[in-house]
Parts: C-alpha cells; structure tokens; sequence
C-alpha cells in the first residue's frame, strides 16, 4: 500500500471539473484509490464520493493506493495536484 498526502491547490476546492480529472485519473488504474479528509473516506472512482468530501483549497488530503500498479498510479496522482489540475 501507498500512502501519500497532497495538497488542494485548485481554486474552488475539489468542484466538478478536477473531481471529474481525479476520477479519470484513478479510473487509468486497477489499484484501490482512496482518499481521506478528516473522518471522510471516499472512493477516487466515484465522483459522487470525491464530490462529498468537500475539499477546499489548501486542506491536506491523503491518498491510500493499494494494488499491481499503486506506484504509477501514486505518481500520477501525486502530479495531478502538483501541476493544479492542468492537463
């Protein structure tokens, strides 16, 4: 299992369009992808549980990957938040 932290830089907080980008992103990969904030646990393959988590800008999140292909799926993850969900 992979466990990473990142950070919500995207203005508007984790809305429709990178909730969209993050679920195709984990959607690439067979790995499990999961994604805490506080007490919330959501699946990162389901927009609707992205959606719920609420993240804002600058809150922490972290991921738990677990699977065959956790590390390029934490990579890819890992770059999707660094580069503010521009693809």
């Amino acid at each position: 299992m992979v466990n990473i932290q990142v950070t919500v830089n995207a203005e508007g907080g984790l809305h429709a369009r990178p909730a969209s980008l993050l679920v195709n992103t984990a959607n690439k990969f067979s790995s499990s992808v999961k994604i805490v904030k506080d007490t919330k646990i959501a699946d990162a393959k389901s927009i609707l549980n992205i959606m719920t988590l609420g993240a804002k800008k600058g809150e922490t999140l972290a991921i738990q990957i677990e699977g065959a292909d956790e590390q390029a799926a934490s990579a890819e993850l890992q770059n999707l938040f660094a580069n503010n969900f521009e693809v």
